[in-house]
């Protein structure tokens, strides 16, 4: 019914189409008259797609994006397009019509008698061969017409490849401001934090060694190798944010135990991947687990963390909650740069802290 209506729609579409121009020739013509008579040309037109729209979408089942908006062009060429297909398809109908009735005759003509059985092969054969070119023809016309109504209705595959290149550009742009992030705050954490112990642990070494007292050089050189442990966990935990090497030896499920025994509140995890994922796709979720979790510690004053790692079909599903004061900033740069990773696996990052919390941070991995 669906193919029936779009050619009618396309012989209907042709004769609006000649008498437009017919009517609206000398006014397309005129410079002073062409805006006006584009317009109502274009007007006349988009109702027209406006109907095949329907008809793809009722009898089809397309769908199609709402919000796309159709230039002139596009249209333009759809509906000269459309004339051309649907006369054809009406054309193979009619012939297929046309090899019903003969069939039926010959139907007939069997049964009166009136054919002999060599003439009979040969009609079956012949009516064969052209009914299945027929029906060939139909559906590729028919696929024709649905290729049509996508580049129409929807972003076009030239229009994809451009979006798609605008995206890997955004993409690998935001990869290198977070690269450049991450290293900005690595080198931070070297020259606040453990620059500073290392000499404070030379101070405290110097004073040992100048002291005449043994008792208070006994006491420099244990609160020296006190000092000397902090710096230890402080540079392993340097190394941690940097690249876990659990991740190369244990896997996801024991990196993500190291960041809950390595955090100063209770994290609960939960973790169900049945098997191993790729290299990236693992990173990319312990760094979206670790980042929220110490941000959930040092920023949301949380009391507990909830961690979720679960494999849904071809999806990577990451979810971390906390019960901290919310506030989260997503364009701050620890979750700007888990968005970035994220992004380029062409995940989706969702980032939900309202004030008051809680705090939810959701990653989209997708495996395939």
């Amino acid at each position: 019914m669906g193919v029936l209506l779009g050619c009618v729609t396309a012989l209907a579409g042709s004769l609006c189409a000649v008498l437009a121009v017919t009517a609206l020739g000398p006014f397309l013509l005129w410079p002073r008259t062409r805006a006006g008579a584009l317009g109502v040309l274009m007007a006349g037109a988009r109702r027209l797609t406006a109907l095949e729209w329907i008809r793809r979408s009722f009898f089809f089942g397309d769908r199609f994006p709402e919000h796309y908006e159709v230039s002139g062009r596009k249209i333009l060429r759809h509906l000269v397009y459309r004339s051309g297909t649907g006369l054809l398809c009406t054309l193979v109908i009619g012939l297929l019509g046309f090899g019903v009735v003969l069939a039926g005759l010959l139907v007939r003509g069997t049964v009166q008698g009136s054919l002999r059985w060599d003439e009979l092969l040969t009609q079956v054969v012949l009516g064969s061969v052209l009914l299945f070119l027929d029906v060939q023809g139909l559906r590729s016309l028919v696929a024709l017409d649905a290729r049509l109504a996508r580049e129409c209705f929807g972003p076009s595959e030239q229009e994809l490849l451009h979006r798609r290149i605008d995206e890997l550009a955004d993409s690998r742009a935001a990869v290198v401001q977070a690269v450049d992030a991450e290293r900005r705050r690595i080198e931070r954490d070297l020259h606040d934090g453990i620059q500073q112990r290392l000499v404070a642990l030379a101070m405290l070494l110097g004073r040992a060694r100048r002291g005449r007292d043994p008792e208070q050089a006994d006491a420099l050189l244990l609160q020296a190798h006190q000092e000397s442990r902090d710096v230890l966990a402080e540079l392993r935990e340097v190394a941690w944010r940097v690249y876990p090497s659990a991740l190369d030896s244990l896997g996801l499920e024991e990196a993500l135990g190291g960041v809950s025994e390595r955090c100063g509140i209770p994290v609960r995890t939960e973790f169900d991947v049945p098997g191993p994922l790729p290299r990236p796709l693992e990173t990319a979720a312990y760094f979206v687990v670790s980042e929220s979790v110490t941000n959930a510690a040092k920023h949301s004053d949380a009391t507990a963390v909830s961690v979720s790692v679960v494999l849904d079909d071809s999806t990577l599903m990451v979810r971390i909650q906390d019960n901290g004061k919310g506030g989260a900033n997503p364009a701050g740069i620890g979750l700007s740069g888990l968005r970035s990773r994220v992004d380029a696996l062409d995940g989706t990052l969702y980032i939900d802290s309202p004030e008051g919390g809680p705090t939810v941070v959701t990653a989209e991995l997708p495996c395939a």
